[in-house]
């Protein structure tokens, strides 16, 4: 079914329009307080905005662009909400609790055990349905929470950061899991993961000040950023300027690369660039012509094994042997270098 959702709340200064395809998985990435649970909230019927229309395939979720308006409420929406934490109900078994969607939907005492069997099979706590939620592991409890989201046969699974609570050992599994249950099924999932974005959507919005700023296929929008928040996901520099004959102007002098779009002069463009790929001279380095970009540097940071340096939008990983042989501090000023074939301009 084709999702269609538009809405404004003027309180949290949200507008924002967006559609799914029949069986697609939309990632929603964007900073703190950027309007991604509100969005989630919205659609799921637990907060009302000012104006907009919502609607599943035929189905109107809310519509109050007009006169006469339309609210249904949670609960007969189709959607189900897998937050963060599991919430499972702690009085009740594992089975029970998988049970309760079916149940409350009109199911009888057996079918609904027999459909929640179902789905803890299909998320790998079968051998957990005798249990009580406080015997479970985090991850077990937030795969059963899966499983009792999707015995309700919602037509829109809403995912708020269903891997934000778990540890680095069950979030690949619960990822993986997700990968599987998600597949040819309307989602909607907030992450700050860029592993996420890539494995679970067919598309990826990026929201900022409760606005969506780029939106497109996962592999486009993370492989050709267009905001300095998606390129921080990618692990990428963005740097914007105006295209030039031998590449693009920029506030740290004249970048060339690889272009991967017909430039005029004139044009905005972006050059994106990996940190590990730059280096940093106190001095112009000799030999074969690079891309040379001075800035100060603003930030020191730990980053893995390397040292990032930063310089406004500007990034680099160096070795801490490297650092303390230029003696960087913030302040001073810097030359950063890398090769032309390093870098992609594309039009923004």
């Amino acid at each position: 079914m084709t999702i269609h959702f538009e809405a404004a709340l003027k309180a949290r200064n949200f507008d924002v329009t967006l559609e799914l395809a029949p069986g697609e998985t939309l990632a929603v990435l964007g900073p703190n307080g950027a309007g991604k649970s509100t969005l989630l909230a919205i659609m799921a019927g637990l907060l009302r905005p000012d104006s907009g229309r919502a609607s599943i395939g035929e189905r109107t979720l809310f519509d109050l662009s007009g006169a006469r308006t339309h609210w249904m409420a949670p609960h007969e929406r189709g959607t189900a909400l897998l937050a963060q934490e599991p919430l499972l109900f702690p009085h009740l078994s594992v089975l029970e609790n998988v049970a309760f969607g079916p149940r409350s939907k009109g199911g009888t005492a057996a079918e609904s055990r027999a459909t929640a069997r179902q789905w803890l099979a299909a998320t790998d706590t079968e051998s957990l349905a005798a249990r009580r939620p406080g015997e479970l592991s985090g991850g077990q409890a937030q795969r059963v929470a899966v499983a009792r989201a999707l015995a309700a046969g919602p037509d829109l699974l809403l995912l708020d950061e269903p891997m934000a609570a778990l540890d680095i050992h069950a979030a690949p599994l619960m990822r993986r899991l997700l990968k599987r249950v998600l597949e040819g099924r309307n989602a909607i999932i907030i992450t700050h993961d860029v592993l996420d974005a890539l494995m679970l959507a067919d598309k990826v919005v990026v929201m900022e000040h409760g606005r969506i700023t780029e939106a497109g296929p996962s592999r486009d929008v993370l492989g050709r950023p267009r905001s300095r928040f998606a390129a921080g996901l990618a692990g990428l520099n963005l740097i914007a300027g105006t295209a030039h004959r031998e590449g693009i102007d920029t506030p740290y002098g004249l970048i060339s690369g690889i272009h991967e779009d017909e430039l005029r002069e004139g044009d905005l463009a972006a050059a994106a660039f990996p940190p590990s790929a730059v280096s940093v001279y106190l001095d112009p380095p000799h030999g074969s012509p690079r891309n040379l970009l001075r800035a100060t540097v603003t930030d020191l940071e730990p980053h893995g094994d390397a040292i990032r340096v930063r310089a406004r939008d500007l990034a680099a990983d160096i070795t801490p042997a490297a650092l303390a042989e230029l003696g960087l501090v913030p302040g001073a000023e810097a030359c950063f270098v890398l090769k032309a074939t390093a870098v992609t301009i594309y039009a923004t």
